[in-house]
């Protein structure tokens, strides 16, 4: 299978897909989003397992990629859900976080444009040492860009679901035809095994010509 094939270009693509899930691993720890931090850690091992079977030629490898895809398409239009607060869910819960902490997206006060300002509660009682925090000007909201992201990994895993399942393809094709060519035939095993039964029959032969052109001659005599 030459370079420019689908082998390759699942090989970019998983490529492609190992750098985007680590720069969102990085920005959903900052952020102490749990869910997706273990989402995000379950798909590098399976997009690494993926690139080890293209390269080496392993299908099964593949399919478990394959398989693997279609539940990360699912995975991120759950995330689209949650952050376009679609089906009821709403993006200020703290089901990303495990009910752990009240943390949001990273992106909430680190977005572009964004100015975050704290600003002092010691009017309130039991509040002293707390600040209220502000964020204005952001030129596009957190959820955005978190949907833009999971846009990206959707479209990312789409096509190489589809590169996937033709790579598959192609390496069964290829084992079939090794195998109707005798790769894995196994009559090689039946003329290995006879060659030693041929050779002692030709031994005995030879062992019982001698005695018997022998006697051939002294009848002659």
């Amino acid at each position: 299978m030459g370079c420019c094939t689908g082998r390759c270009t699942l090989i970019f693509l998983c490529t492609l897909q190992l750098l985007a899930a680590l720069e969102r691993q990085v920005f959903d720890f900052l952020g102490y989003q749990w869910a997706p931090i273990l989402a995000n850690f379950l798909h590098i091992i399976i997009v690494i397992l993926g690139l080890f079977g293209t390269i080496q030629y392993r299908p099964r490898y593949i399919v478990v990629y394959a398989i693997w895809t279609a539940i990360w398409v699912t995975w991120n239009i759950f995330i689209i859900c949650f952050y376009l607060e679609v089906g009821g869910l709403s993006k200020d819960s703290e089901l990303l976080t495990f009910n752990i902490s009240r943390h949001q997206s990273w992106w909430s006060e680190n977005g572009p444009g964004c100015v975050r300002k704290e600003a002092s509660m010691s009017g309130i009682k039991g509040l002293d040492s707390h600040s209220y925090i502000s964020v204005i000007g952001c030129a596009l909201e957190y959820r955005y860009i978190e949907v833009m992201h999971s846009s990206f990994q959707i479209l990312i895993a789409l096509v190489g679901f589809v590169y996937a399942c033709y790579v598959v393809s192609v390496f069964t094709e290829e084992e079939d035809s090794f195998d109707f060519i005798g790769g894995f035939d196994p009559f090689p095993l039946y003329h290995v095994n006879e060659k030693p039964t041929n050779l002692l029959f030709k031994q005995t032969y030879l062992l019982i010509c001698p005695t018997g052109f022998s006697g051939m001659e002294g009848m002659n005599k």
